[in-house]
């Protein structure tokens, strides 16, 4: 079972990834926000029924990826099993740091593999638009989360990691928790919230961040062998 420690790692990366969301996905925010009533009051509720599909998606794929991991426990030595979780977990928020903070490519390569699926799935989520209820905007939002990114991509391998499906469901939910400030905001401020964001200042503070998060866990992980 995911401890107190991963699930606010998970948290933070969605959070300090915000700067990354609002690249990846401030485009989309943008443009649905375009289609909302002017006032704040009745945009709201839209944009939390996007990210509530948006965050369902994440957290059925979790449990998805969990319950394959638990499965292929059975086949690795628990003190083996409780390393090669810790490595997963660390590599995924080493990477997800060096991405945000602008200093590896790695997990763009493997969003580029992601856009097969998303064009497929793409046709089916502009049917829906544009959207004039909540009903939609979950919907919506449960396409939205197969958008091809990295950090989910990689939240989704320390899934693979958890050890198990509830495991794998709590940490994609606390990481699409920590995304939702960023995107919220993007909705109803994107003129004056986008700008901060995107500053290289910012990103590399975020990535710095995650990345001594990363080697913290590398760190217990070998100290618990």
């Amino acid at each position: 079972m995911v401890d107190a420690l991963q699930l606010l790692s998970a948290f933070t990366a969605g959070l300090l990834g915000g700067v990354h969301c609002v690249g990846m996905c401030g485009g989309i925010v943008g443009a649905l926000s375009l289609a909302l009533p002017p006032r704040q009051q009745r945009r709201l509720p839209l944009l939390l029924s996007y990210n509530g599909g948006r965050l369902f998606s994440y957290v059925a794929a979790g449990a998805l990826f969990g319950a394959i991991g638990q499965l292929s426990a059975s086949f690795v030595p628990l003190q083996w099993l409780q390393l090669v979780l810790a490595l997963i977990a660390a590599s995924m928020m080493l990477l997800m740091g060096l991405y945000i903070g602008g200093w590896s490519g790695i997990l763009r390569r493997v969003e580029a593999l992601g856009g097969h699926l998303w064009r497929r799935i793409e046709p089916a989520a502009r049917k829906l638009l544009p959207v004039t209820n909540s009903r939609q905007g979950f919907l919506l939002g449960l396409f939205w989360g197969w958008l091809p990114c990295g950090l989910v991509y990689s939240m989704l391998i320390w899934a693979l990691g958890s050890g198990s499906a509830v495991s794998g469901s709590l940490l994609l939910l606390a990481f699409g928790l920590g995304t939702l400030p960023n995107l919220i905001a993007t909705g109803l401020l994107a003129r004056e919230f986008v700008p901060f964001m995107q500053r290289q200042s910012v990103r590399s503070a975020a990535g710095a961040v995650l990345v001594l998060f990363g080697l913290y866990t590398l760190y217990r992980g070998f100290a618990s062998v």
